[in-house]
């Protein structure tokens, strides 16, 4: 999220509900259902222990687990909306309170209906996981070369957990005061989808080699978007007005300590104008932007 420098006219509700049951199980799987308040390593880390398998992979992201619907958090892979089985909510037009099953949800890359509308406040998330002490297919090849395993094979859950957290350090992507890096809101902007001719482009046009691609229903294509920053001019530590792009990771644009959100903005205006002049593709950005635009 990011807030205009003069603030937010309202008010901020921090749900702090905690909270972690199992509601069914049998032998191969579990459903879970974990308040929104819950910190969401800690549900990761609790799963992996407990031997449920298919959060593994989202290992060492900051926030709650209420806030993991909204964005439809997903890393390496994996993303919530592949186990989630219903969202509690309060409808803030009717005062009701009520189950949404996945489909109501409306998940797709980083965005769901919570996300797309203010009418709801999550209030518990119920997860099914398999009973296993591997993990779920690897389906990100950074994270199957650093496992030693091809793609699409399993490895023990542990495993998988300590390598996710040693990737995410590497970016700059883990809580840590003593790492510059670390005052970022994660990655900026979403990798692009394309159709197939848009995609064909880039890689005929594009600087060697081609970019990193993944395939998506109906045939698109989804683009790496810090290839396209990196090969519009905007390399990792490019700084602007107290803030720059960091110097681990190119989607995440930090606060080296006298950023303000005019600056970021302006920053991220400036790479998102880059790449849109040198590829004709539009990059859209990840956070909530409260009280300002980009």
């Amino acid at each position: 999220m990011v807030i205009a420098d003069p603030g937010f006219a309202g008010t901020a509700i921090l749900l702090r509900s905690r909270g972690l049951r199992v509601v069914e199980q049998d032998a191969t799987a579990v459903t879970i259902r974990v308040a929104a308040g819950e910190p969401w390593d800690e549900v990761v880390a609790g799963a992996v222990a407990a031997g449920w398998s298919g959060l593994e992979c989202l290992s060492g992201i900051p926030g709650a687990a209420g806030a993991t619907p909204i964005q439809n958090v997903g890393a390496y892979g994996q993303a919530v909306a592949q186990t989630i089985t219903a969202v509690r909510v309060l409808d803030r037009v009717t005062g009701a309170v009520s189950w949404l099953p996945p489909e109501q949800c409306r998940f797709g890359y980083r965005t769901s209906v919570f996300k797309r509308s203010d009418r709801w406040v999550v209030l518990e998330v119920q997860f099914r996981l398999p009973r296993s002490p591997r993990s779920a297919p690897i389906r990100y090849a950074e994270l199957a070369g650093a496992l030693a395993v091809r793609m699409g094979d399993t490895a023990p859950l542990p495993v998988v957990r300590e390598a996710v957290i040693a990737l995410r350090a590497g970016k700059g992507m883990l809580l840590d005061p003593a790492d510059p890096d670390t005052y970022s809101v994660g990655s900026f902007f979403t990798n692009p989808v394309l159709a197939p001719a848009a995609a064909a482009t880039l890689v005929a046009d594009g600087a060697a080699p081609p970019p990193p691609s993944w395939p998506e229903p109906g045939g698109l294509v989804k683009v790496s978007a810090a290839w396209l920053i990196e090969q519009a001019g905007f390399p990792k530590g490019y700084a602007g007005l107290g803030v720059a792009i960091s110097s681990k990771h190119t989607l995440a644009l930090t606060n080296r300590g006298t950023g303000t959100t005019a600056a970021l903005l302006a920053l991220a205006g400036e790479i998102r104008d880059g790449v849109r002049a040198r590829f004709g593709v539009t990059l859209h950005a990840e956070p909530v932007l409260v009280d300002c635009i980009l």
